[in-house]
């Protein structure tokens, strides 16, 4: 199970990262956005602050061992320190997803600006050096914005009158469940950890070659029992069996309870 969890980790922490490069492409289109979307990207999920969240504690930099790693292209890689200022694509799709929010005439207009967030954007002036500058020269403008921010009072909120279009199809779902949804998410909680585990799904995610458990080969088959652990031959797979028993039987079992749970119910 502890591999599991680790493996859920992981995912999710990719997920994540993925996140921020179609953020960038919504941010990118948002003058053709319907008015609802941007004021639900502004005002209702605020991401202008998540993003500044983000740059603060930027989840795609650790330090371990004195050593500065940075998540580029789906794998952990180490950073020198001459390098540790170079901007990573997605710190680059961070700050340009920034930029046009904050920047853009429709945004400027439609952003609730109060005293909150005001100190809190102002807070990237830090991060806007001269080496950050020189990557990305369009920050310059932000730079220059965030000054004249830091000297004035934001204005007063103003709400507006904003028609949203209504999912009819998801109100009749949920008009029609009613009272039903308790039964339908303890159903979906018995098959939801297989499926989010199906191994073909997973395997269509993974950026690299899968490594053999054993010696680290590049691997073409796996456990037959688990469908987790991969090898590069027969050898590898007999050699890793005793440390691997345990995690393939525990998974085994959990695998056969929830298949016999799903037909049960």
């Amino acid at each position: 199970m502890e591999e599991l969890e680790k493996q859920e980790k992981k995912l999710n922490f990719e997920i994540c990262i993925k996140s921020l490069s179609l953020l960038r492409y919504i941010t990118d289109c948002i003058d053709n956005s319907p008015l609802s979307v941007t004021t639900r990207i502004l005002n209702t999920l605020d991401i202008p602050i998540l993003l500044v969240h983000l740059v603060e504690n930027p989840p795609w930099t650790r330090q371990k061992d004195g050593k500065t790693f940075k998540y580029i292209d789906s794998k952990w890689q180490e950073i020198s320190r001459e390098d540790s200022l170079k901007l990573t694509k997605i710190e680059g799709q961070v700050w340009l997803s920034i930029f046009k929010l904050l920047m853009d005439p429709q945004c400027q207009q439609k952003y609730e600006l109060d005293s909150y967030r005001k100190n809190v954007i102002i807070k990237l002036r830090a991060y806007l050096t001269e080496i950050m500058l020189d990557q990305i020269p369009v920050l310059g403008e932000l730079l220059r914005y965030l000054e004249h921010l830091s000297m004035m009072e934001p204005p007063a909120v103003k709400k507006e009158l904003i028609l949203e279009q209504l999912p009819e199809m998801r109100d009749n779902i949920l008009q029609a469940n009613e009272g039903r949804w308790k039964k339908i998410a303890k159903k979906q909680s018995k098959t939801q950890w297989a499926e989010t585990y199906n191994f073909d799904a997973v395997e269509s995610l993974i950026a690299e070659p899968p490594k053999c458990a054993m010696c680290g080969e590049e691997a073409s088959k796996r456990c037959s029992r688990c469908q987790n652990e991969w090898y590069c031959r027969r050898e590898c797979q007999v050699n890793h069996w005793p440390k691997h028993k345990t995690a393939c039987n525990l998974l085994q079992e959990s695998l056969q309870k929830l298949k016999l749970q799903e037909k049960s119910s």
